[in-house]
């Protein structure tokens, strides 16, 4: 039976039962969220033993070389010898809240060391008890802070900590950036296509205001879908952008009509956008936010013609 241990611990891993089940099992609580390899809250370093190639998946190469990987969807064949990556958090604090509707607050960081990424990356975020969930980037790189987007839960453990409890200068942790859904130059003609739910949003304005500034002049169709009215957020800047970039289309949509302003489009988001796109051989589409929904656009859109190396998907996976 495969052996791993961990700090002065160790153990032995069960028939099916991954690195992070095991350690739990014992008793042992460490910093997890999604528990599906996409959140990288978990994520724990190997000094012995060989690390399975899906236990590493979407990490950067440098992470991969160094023995970093995520435990979660770790099943071992080899004995693992295994330490927390704690030297990847960078300390920093809550400096800004405010409410952009009435389930998503805006939350900046002021990092204490600079952190590198791209516009769309996300992050895991550390409470003092270990507690992590990941958001995306929302503000472009070269700002002064790290701005998230939370979705208020009802009963959820950061986002309620981060609205109602958080203090004012609120020592936190950063680990990152992590993720492929964002904008790179070349072809600044190429039609892009954005599109997401809720804080699906938080990438997405980030990416396209990262297009912007890169000085991007085909087509930038952006839709955010939410269920009514409430649900759709940041829409003053969004039109602000499509009045002063020719090129950008902003399309709010709602599922349910009520109270709809006339301009909003209404429907299934899906289905909004293939009745309002239609350059999907020459895209390059960004999809962020439910993984169902997104999942589901990323196989609709491509047998509507999209290529596959031409969309980047960010699916949103839950604690």
């Amino acid at each position: 039976m495969t052996q791993i241990r961990y700090n002065d611990f160790s153990f032995s891993v069960g028939p099916g039962e991954s690195v992070l089940d095991c350690i739990l099992r014992n008793g042992i609580d460490i910093s997890h969220a999604c528990k599906a390899g996409a959140c990288n809250s978990c994520m724990m370093k190997a000094n012995q033993g060989t690390i399975p190639s899906k236990a590493q998946v979407g990490l950067r190469d440098s992470l991969k070389e160094q023995g970093y990987f995520l435990p979660c969807v770790c099943f071992p064949d080899t004995d693992l010898v295994l330490t927390d990556a704690t030297e990847l958090k960078v300390p920093a604090r809550v400096v800004e809240r405010d409410m952009l509707s009435q389930t998503v607050l805006r939350v900046r960081l002021r990092m204490e060391t600079e952190i590198p990424f791209r516009a769309g990356q996300y992050f895991t975020l550390f409470r003092q008890d270990g507690l992590a969930r990941s958001y995306s980037a929302a503000n472009l790189p070269g700002d002064n802070w790290l701005e998230l987007h939370v979705r208020l839960i009802p009963g959820g453990k950061m986002s309620g900590w981060l609205a109602n409890q958080a203090g004012e200068n609120e020592p936190v942790w950063v680990q990152g950036p992590f993720g492929f859904c964002f904008y790179t130059n070349g072809n600044p003609e190429q039609p892009l296509l954005l599109a997401g739910t809720g804080t699906g949003l938080a990438p997405l304005y980030g990416i396209l205001r990262d297009a912007l500034e890169n000085g991007h002049q085909g087509p930038i169709m952006i839709f955010h879908g939410a269920l009514d009215g409430r649900g759709l957020y940041l829409v003053p800047e969004l039109q602000e952008l499509s009045q002063q970039y020719p090129q950008v289309t902003y399309v709010p949509t709602v599922l349910h009509p009520d109270n709809a302003d006339p301009a909003w489009e209404v429907g299934l988001l899906d289905e909004v956008v293939k009745r309002k796109f239609n350059a999907w051989r020459d895209a390059r589409i960004f999809l962020c936010g439910d993984p169902v929904l997104v999942n589901g656009m990323k196989k609709k859109f491509f047998l509507a013609g999209a290529a596959l190396k031409n969309i980047y998907a960010d699916a949103f996976t839950f604690s």
